[in-house]
């Protein structure tokens, strides 16, 4: 599956560790510094992951009532994609997350991503914050490629949701939002199809593929 890079105006940044736990990232040679956020978000999520970096935490705050400059879209676009990517490897990921109010459950589209250490937008960011780590897990939302087809398995909202799309023109268009894309580039039935079902998320000018495309399974692929 290929990739629609998104141009790096302003880069964000991360710190990077070699192990999950706090204390143990304290130790001599368990951190890789700072990285810069200039690569396509695919390429920087395996860099990172074969540099060795099991917890990472990004400096700022990814501020989704600020995007409709395309600058900002795109630099939001980067990071969550980096996030659902990293989600994808099993990485810790402490971020910052700012909702717009409306919808007041805007959180769930995003739900499946690493928790974020704060959050702030919904009527009760406390209980929002809460609900969702305390529902979160690996697989929560994802996409498979096979023969001929792409399926995709939803558990966001309680039950299981499977979508799968055999139309080449559906496998086009998740190739064309994995990183983010116009509306406007988007056949609009396709785009209507994706946004009434939640899988894709609307930043600024952009759309943004949620789900994550598994990289190692936590049990029998059969039972996710």
């Amino acid at each position: 599956m290929t990739s629609t890079a998104i141009p790096a105006h302003r880069a964000s940044a991360l710190h990077a560790w070699r192990d999950y736990d706090k204390d143990a990232c304290a130790l001599p040679g368990m951190s890789l510094g700072a990285v810069d956020l200039t690569a396509p978000p695919d390429e920087q999520a395996a860099q990172l992951w074969e540099l060795g970096a099991r917890r990472v935490e990004f400096t700022g705050e990814i501020d989704l009532t600020a995007v409709d400059d395309p600058t900002d879209a795109d630099r939001a676009v980067r990071s969550l994609c980096l996030i659902r990517d990293l989600t994808a490897r099993a990485v810790l990921v402490q971020w910052q997350l700012r909702l717009p109010p409306e919808p007041d459950d805007g959180w769930r589209d995003l739900s499946h991503l690493q928790p974020p250490r704060t959050l702030t937008g919904p009527a009760d960011p406390a209980a929002a914050l809460a609900e969702w780590r305390n529902g979160h897990y690996l697989c929560k939302c994802l996409w498979r490629q096979g023969p001929g087809f792409v399926q995709i398995r939803d558990r966001r909202w309680g039950e299981l949701r499977r979508f799968t799309a055999e139309e080449p023109e559906y496998q086009q268009a998740i190739a064309q939002l994995s990183y983010g894309a116009p509306l406007r580039d988007v056949p609009p039935a396709i785009a209507a199809d994706f946004l009434a079902e939640r899988l894709v998320h609307r930043t600024g000018p952009l759309l943004w593929w949620l789900p994550y495309r598994v990289n190692r399974w936590i049990q029998e692929a059969m039972a996710v």
